[in-house]
């Protein structure tokens, strides 16, 4: 088992309904949080994000001596009048914060129990609230062969029952073009915010060629790495045919112990690459198996790691 691997407490809020992506009560947890970032991050729009960045908002920052050329609209006269010295007046600028959902749909998603696919689109129900009821651009992008469908950008929370339908209405099918898929949303989406990869990263050609798009740049990246104890802890035994969920190859083998082992062995040096390569660019990686009970993951593990406070 991939040494990353969050283990599951007694959960911490109540669970939804079969089939229901978030409960009432769990939304009320949520409402505490907000999308955190790392880098300063401007959007095209001033939001309702404090930055570190002086501007023209309401909030009184600090003072600096006037400059020729300095707007004279913000020089404290008061100061000027008591001290024969012109000082301007600074203030905290808003900024507004996109946060980008890649959510993975390809097929070998539908798999395991507690079912993978289901699984994601919880995480990201919940990390798309936090991000609307927060006044943050929440962008939600489906991709399996490529980018399948995009929720456009959502803001505020009028938008929370539109943005949790078309995450409900997606549908775990198809092979995986994760290199088409990133490639396609960074260029589509070129304003810096934080991106979080929902997948199990699964890529026959390795998520090198896909996160080098994303990775180390302007996006402040998260990556969650998402597969059932049956992957991770594999009970099959005896000769058997396997055929992959996506493209349809067969390959026959013989389950011994030995295999098995091997098979544990190299997931965890694979987990082990993808979290290695992210951590080298500046991205943050989460291993998680869906017997985490997702809520734990999100209001604890997400928490740990920086994403949400």
């Amino acid at each position: 088992m991939p040494p990353t691997t969050p283990q599951a407490p007694t959960p911490v809020a109540a669970p939804a309904k079969k089939g229901q992506l978030l409960s009432n009560e769990f939304m009320a947890r949520l409402d505490q949080l907000d999308v955190m970032s790392r880098k300063l991050l401007a959007g095209k729009m001033k939001g309702e994000r404090r930055s570190k960045r002086r501007g023209q908002s309401v909030e009184f920052a600090d003072y600096r001596n006037y400059v020729i050329g300095d707007d004279l609209r913000f020089i404290d006269w008061n100061i000027y009048a008591r001290l024969e010295k012109l000082f301007l007046k600074l203030f905290l600028e808003e900024e507004d914060l996109s946060l980008y959902l890649l959510v993975d749909v390809s097929k070998s998603c539908d798999f395991g129990e507690p079912n993978k696919a289901f699984y994601i689109k919880q995480v990201a129900a919940a990390l798309g609230y936090v991000g609307l009821v927060n006044y943050n651009r929440v962008n939600i992008v489906a991709f399996a062969d490529g980018v399948v469908t995009e929720s456009g950008g959502l803001r505020g929370r009028t938008k929370v029952n539109q943005m949790i339908g078309f995450i409900d209405k997606l549908k775990a099918d198809g092979p995986s073009n994760f290199v088409a898929a990133c490639k396609r949303f960074a260029l589509a989406h070129r304003n810096k915010g934080v991106c979080v990869v929902l997948s199990d990263f699964f890529v026959k050609e390795g998520f090198e060629h896909g996160l080098r798009y994303i990775a180390g740049g302007k996006y402040d990246l998260f990556a969650v790495q998402v597969l059932s104890p049956q992957e991770i802890d594999p009970t099959l035994q005896g000769d058997l045919k396997l055929r992959d969920m996506e493209d349809d190859d067969l390959a026959e083998v013989s389950i011994t112990q030995p295999l098995i082992k091997k098979y544990k062995e190299n997931l965890n040096a694979y987990c082990l690459s993808l979290k290695e390569y992210l951590t080298r660019r500046g991205g943050t990686y989460l291993f998680t198996s869906t017997s985490v009970p997702f809520d734990t993951l999100v209001l604890n593990y997400l928490r740990e790691r920086g994403l949400l406070g």
